[in-house]
Formats: structure tokens, sequence, C-alpha cells
């Protein structure tokens, strides 16, 4: 790592929860007195909270793995005695309400297919408990809201699981950019895609939130978003396509492509696929380029600019203990989330304005 670029990680490590973004949510959180570190309950033991999330909640300093939700007895069972959690925190999603009588769970971490967060957002909010929810937020904007507006009337906070937001590469690059060490940004362009040759996941059910779009696209938007340290102000033009129809079907986004306008006519390149590996950012400066090469991966991730080198290694789950200390620490402290409610329904508004466009081929507006 070079010595400007060691520098500037220590700095943003130092000072993330200064910049972190600000939500109603957070400021309304309930207390959680004498509490050194929150118990966490996965909803969902799919492969993210089997390999992922629950190695990382081994890793973590202020939450630990206290419960899980499964509709499935034999997982239940296995992690029962992998994780040694006690009878009392295993829940179905039948009996999942009854989870607000349990002390021991502080947050709910909604692990489940798209079309099932609003659902268990909701409830886990209704409950009493803060809710983490992965991404994509929802399936339509009016999901989203729905869930800000019940962790709200319950005065809990909601966060969503944009892991890379707590990375410190991708900390680094929003640094160059904010501060225009390279001058302002020009243009972009970046893809997010591998392919996937399952036919039965959620990712392949349009009724589940599938099609690329709310999965690897939501990545491409992030990546655009954050690149530019600005908002789009439209869809300029955007397109559709599979080359597998007997897996992408009904029209199924298998790959996407779009072209997001910012601010002083500032144009951002995206793609998503199903069908192919790709992973890179280009950001385009006034004096010279960052290029970024994985962006979004699970580690690995790194790149370089005019100014050096950008590579904090780790290895995995990292980012995922990042992520979850991160949030934990603000719920605690009663500050604002890194990653808000607010922010996931930011990027499912642009995924609708994509789909929008791609289907009738015209350019659609985005409103702040």
């Amino acid at each position: 790592m070079s010595l400007t670029s060691r520098r500037g990680v220590l700095k943003i490590l130092a000072l993330s929860s200064a910049t972190a973004l600000f939500s109603p949510n957070t400021l309304l959180a309930a207390t959680y007195p004498q509490k050194t570190r929150l118990g966490v309950a996965l909803v969902g033991l799919g492969y993210y909270s089997t390999d992922l999330l629950a190695p990382a909640l081994q890793q973590t300093k202020h939450c630990y793995l206290a419960g899980i939700v499964t509709g499935s007895p034999d997982k239940a069972e296995t992690w029962k005695k992998k994780y040694n959690i006690p009878d009392k925190n295993i829940y179905n999603y039948q009996n999942f309400d009854t989870i607000a009588n349990n002390p021991a769970i502080d947050v709910v971490y909604v692990v489940l297919p798209p079309s099932m967060h609003r659902e268990y957002v909701v409830r886990a909010a209704n409950a009493g408990k803060a809710v983490w929810c992965e991404k994509p937020m929802a399936v339509t904007s009016e999901e989203c809201q729905a869930m800000i507006d019940a962790c709200r009337k319950n005065k809990q906070p909601l966060a969503i699981g944009y892991r890379l937001q707590h990375e410190p590469n991708t900390q680094e690059y929003r640094r160059i950019v904010k501060q225009q060490l390279l001058g302002k940004v020009q243009s972009l362009k970046c893809a997010a895609g591998y392919r996937d040759d399952r036919t039965t996941h959620w990712k392949q059910q349009k009724e589940m939130g599938g099609g690329v779009m709310h999965d690897m696209g939501v990545y491409a938007i992030q990546g655009a978003r954050l690149g530019t340290g600005m908002e789009p102000t439209a869809v300029v033009m955007a397109k559709t396509s599979t080359t597998r129809p007997e897996i992408y079907k009904n029209g199924l986004a298998e790959t996407a492509v779009a072209t997001l306008e910012f601010p002083g006519g500032v144009l951002a390149d995206i793609k998503s696929s199903f069908g192919e590996n790709v992973n890179f950012m280009n950001i385009n400066c006034e004096k010279g380029e960052i290029r970024m090469a994985p962006y979004s991966a699970y580690d690995g991730v790194k790149g370089s600019s005019p100014l050096g080198e950008i590579n904090h290694p780790y290895k995995n789950p990292w980012q995922q203990a990042k992520q979850m200390d991160d949030d934990a620490q603000s719920i605690m402290q009663r500050k604002p989330l890194l990653v808000p409610g607010e922010e996931g329904l930011r990027d499912v508004r642009i995924v609708e304005a994509i789909y929008k466009s791609a289907a009738t081929g015209k350019q659609v507006n985005l409103t702040a």
C-alpha cells in the first residue's frame, strides 16, 4: 500500500462515524443500557448467513450470534450444536413475533429473498428490535418506504447490508472523489456480474425479486453513486437482455446496461450480469483516473490512481464483520447509521427507473 493510500485509509477509519449518513431512524433508536455487545438473530439460513454472516459474527467485537429464525428443523439443530444457541433463542416463521419477549435478541438481521424483506422487517420492528436487512432492500420502493415507516413508528434503527460502504478501499476512493484530489469527476464506467447457472434460486424467480438489477445491479448503481459522489438525475437509456431464456424466463433480465446522468452532465455507464464474470470501476477525473478492480468483491477490493495504490488487504468475512460491528456501535452509541434504510430506498427507485427506461426506450427522470 502506498504511503498516500495508507494515510488515507487510516484517516477514513478514524473519521468514518463522522461522515455517516444521517437517518432519523437512528436517532429514534431504543437505548441498550450497560451493553457492550448486541445479540443478533439471523432470519434465513441460506448461503449468505451460513458461509459469511455466521462466521463473521465469530469475529465481531460489538455484536454476536444470539439466535436464529428458520423454517428447517434440521438446520435449527445443526446451528444449535455448532454455535451453542439456546433453545429459547431459536425461532421459526410462525412463532417469530414472540421474539419481542426475548431480551437476549437486540437485532434482527433479515437475510431472506427480497420479496420477504418487507414482512420480516416490519414484524421485527413491531417486536421492538433493531433491524438489519440484506440488499436489495425490497422489490419495490413502496415496500422500502413501508419498512422505513415501520421502524420509525417503533423507534427502531434500520440498516441495509451494504458491506462496501464500510470497506476501507471503497472509503479511500470516495475520499479522493469527495475532496477532489484529482479534480472533478468527468465520467464513470462500472460493471458487476458473475455467471449464475442456477434455475430455482430467488434470483431466477421474478415473484421473489429475481432478475439481475435487484442483485448485481444494485452494486453497479452503488458504484456509480459512490464513484461520482453524486445522486443521478436521470436514466438516459437502459436495456435488458438474456442469452438463456430457459433460465431467465418471461422477460427476466440476465444482463442490464444503463447510462445514468448526474449533475453537471456527468454520465455513468453501468452494466450488471448473471451471464459473465466482470467486476471493475473506472472513475475519470480531470487530473487522472481511479481504477478499481475488483470494486465489489468479498475480498481483494483494490485499485490505483495517480495518487498511488489503493489496497488495504483482508480476508473473508472481514467485510461482514466490519459492517455489523459498525452498525452495532452506532446503535449502542445512538449515532447515525452509515447505511440507513433511506439509502436502500434510493437504489430501488433507480432500479425501477432503469426497468422503466428499458421497457419504454425513453429517458426516465429521477426525483430527489
